[in-house]
């Protein structure tokens, strides 16, 4: 029969998340099912004062088609930055400004992935990243991460088997599961790809949101020709404006570049330079200081609320920063059949089975702190904890 839909898009997942937010529309359900900053956090005032300094300085100008590299201000202060924290010697001729990094997972696929080729991915792993590149119908190569990272023998048994064209880490505070990759862990995935055809991809929106512990090397430090490494001001400034980049090698920029020509000539160079002067204006590091103290906090609360309501043999993850964490319900309990009864309790979170590639049935989920404050976490907790009693009858 034929079909009106390109093949392409037959086999994308639909965003779990966006449906299960619609749920969340009911003021009286408690969630733990986005991903979105605290919204109490925003900079309001400072980003309204850098606006009008932008619209004094610039005029009409600002509302003028821009290059596509991005602004160059901006592009030198993320490179300075690099260098300041993470002694990475990066050049802003190596940094195109994209529409949050969503966009540049896109751009990635685009530029280097054709139908059928491997690329790795942390099981569980980023939905975003599941959803962009599936577009590019490529084969996922699962690979399981537990507290300090990937499985290494996992990664080994592909490397020996598979030519994979990318691997996909969300190194800092992963996205679902909340683990920092360890030094050693980084390391030891650096010497399995060294001299192997595959790219790493660096997601690191959550990299300055750590609250605990202590800062690890880059893999654009330790691999720098092969990595990708991928940035945000959504988790640290406001994820509204969508202002996002990438970090690649000189010859995989460019064609980098010709893929975002393509896909929309240029990232809104209106937000950039607001956002340019809103950095300029502010200290960041008391911004973000702010931020890491929040969601430390709720962290904390979160995790001594699951030891208080939650049914014996539970298991989580600790997380270091960031705004998730990852629960593991006993034997064979399925997680989505708990979704169903937290609902009826007024408390949602993602069930696990959209961060696998292999349709399995999880039994873990996804919660995240970042958008409720202690006293909802206490509650919602509560309920999701009665909700788990139910499950185990």
């Amino acid at each position: 029969m034929n079909t009106i839909f390109s093949d392409r898009i037959a086999d994308v997942p639909r965003s779990f998340i966006r449906e299960i937010l619609k749920v969340s529309l009911d003021r009286s359900v408690i969630s733990f099912a986005g991903g979105l900053p605290n919204r109490d956090l925003f900079p309001a005032e400072e980003i309204k004062r850098a606006t009008a300094k932008v619209f004094e300085a610039y005029g009409n100008d600002i509302f003028q088609y821009s290059n596509s590299e991005g602004d160059l201000k901006l592009r030198q202060y993320i490179a300075g930055r690099y260098k300041e924290k993470k002694n990475l010697d990066v050049s802003p001729e190596n940094i195109l400004i994209t529409n949050g990094a969503q966009q540049g997972l896109d751009l990635i696929g685009k530029t280097l992935l054709n139908e059928g080729e491997g690329v790795i991915i942390e099981e569980p792993g980023y939905l975003g990243a599941i959803q962009a590149f599936s577009i590019y119908r490529p084969r996922f190569l699962p690979v399981e991460v537990a507290e300090d990272g990937v499985d290494i023998a996992g990664l080994k048994r592909i490397a020996a088997l598979e030519s994979p064209k990318l691997m996909y880490t969300v190194p800092n505070f992963q996205n679902p599961s909340g683990i920092t990759y360890s030094e050693g862990n980084r390391r030891e995935i650096a010497d399995i790809l060294a001299g192997k055809n595959t790219f790493l991809i660096e997601d690191d929106p959550y990299g300055e949101l750590r609250f605990s512990g202590t800062r690890r090397t880059s893999f654009a430090a330790l691999m720098p020709e092969r990595t990708l490494l991928l940035g945000s001001f959504s988790k640290i400034v406001v994820p509204g404006f969508r202002v996002g980049w990438i970090v690649a090698p000189s010859h995989i920029f460019n064609k980098l570049l010709v893929a975002k020509q393509a896909s929309d000539l240029h990232t809104c160079h209106f937000t950039q330079y607001i956002i340019h002067q809103y950095l300029m204006d502010n200290n960041i590091d008391v911004h973000i200081g702010r931020i890491v103290a929040a969601y430390g906090g709720q962290c904390l609360k979160m995790l001594d609320c699951i030891e208080k309501y939650f049914p014996a043999g539970i298991e989580h993850t600790r997380p270091e920063g960031g705004m998730f964490l990852w629960v593991k319900l006993p034997g064979k309990q399925a997680s989505l059949d708990l979704f169903n009864l937290a609902v009826k309790e007024k408390v949602i979170f993602v069930p696990g089975d959209p961060f696998y590639t292999t349709g399995i049935q999880s039994p873990a989920f996804r919660l995240n702190f970042s958008c409720v404050d202690q006293n909802t976490i206490e509650t919602g907790i509560q309920r999701l904890g009665k909700a788990m009693e139910q499950l185990g009858k």
